[in-house]
């Protein structure tokens, strides 16, 4: 089962995929998927508030968080729609069954065309940013990617990033720790910050089991209407 729709709701919520138990969406730079001291409104309410209206649904509606992206990431995301497909797709994920397929803009080609990096990343919670070692250290888990280099500009290169593990900004620190800074991405070493306080990291593919039919679901998610990430993906 592919799905590459994209329709927009009335609170301009893109729809990649839905059915009975889950729904994916094309999460844009700006969203929050948990609540944070900017009081903005997390996308769990945004697809609560869509699946409400779409269905005429009274009363409460159910929106189960699997999975998340950092507030500057765009793409792919699911939620369960339902407590059986959460408690389900949460064991995909936590087993690591699902396959997440991210594109990376970077400022500096790597010096492999395409590597597996593995590294161990200490999270420093003041700073909400994560610091990767060669080797373990106390506190540190273990980090594992593979990316492959796609395509590039005048500036810039787009790699493929695919993740092993899922940890505390991790193609963001990972990339960063071989040189290859994200686009956008200051906190992690980037030259500016993209003007919409984005960066360019996008989850580009998303495969998994579907909770009740066992079917695989796969999604794939436009990358932003951004001239940039449109050289990309019209180049491809």
């Amino acid at each position: 089962m592919e799905s590459s729709s994209n329709h927009t709701s009335q609170n301009n919520l893109i729809v990649l995929h839905e059915d009975n138990h889950t729904i994916v969406i094309n999460k844009q730079a700006s969203d929050i998927v948990q609540g944070d001291k900017t009081g903005d409104e997390p996308l769990p309410e945004v697809v609560k508030r869509y699946l409400k209206e779409k269905y005429n649904k009274p009363g409460n509606v159910f929106c189960g968080v699997v999975h998340r992206l950092d507030r500057p990431t765009s793409g792919a995301l699911v939620f369960a729609r339902t407590s059986k497909a959460l408690t389900r797709l949460n064991d995909q994920f936590r087993e690591k069954s699902t396959r997440k397929i991210y594109w990376a803009v970077v400022e500096k080609m790597p010096e492999q065309k395409s590597a597996r990096l593995s590294h161990y990343l200490k999270k420093n919670e003041k700073q909400n940013k994560s610091y990767a070692h060669a080797n373990e250290v106390n506190g540190s888990k273990h980090a594992v990617l593979s990316y492959k280099w796609i395509s590039s500009s005048d500036k810039y290169h787009l790699l493929e990033i695919e993740l092993e593990t899922g940890r505390h900004h991790q193609i963001r620190c990972q990339l960063s720790m071989i040189g290859s800074v994200i686009k956008g991405d200051v906190k992690y070493g980037a030259r500016r910050s993209n003007k919409d306080a984005s960066i360019h990291l996008h989850a580009r593919h998303l495969s998994f089991e579907h909770p009740t039919t066992k079917e695989m679901v796969k999604v794939t998610a436009p990358t932003p209407k951004e001239s940039l990430w449109l050289f990309f993906e019209n180049g491809i």
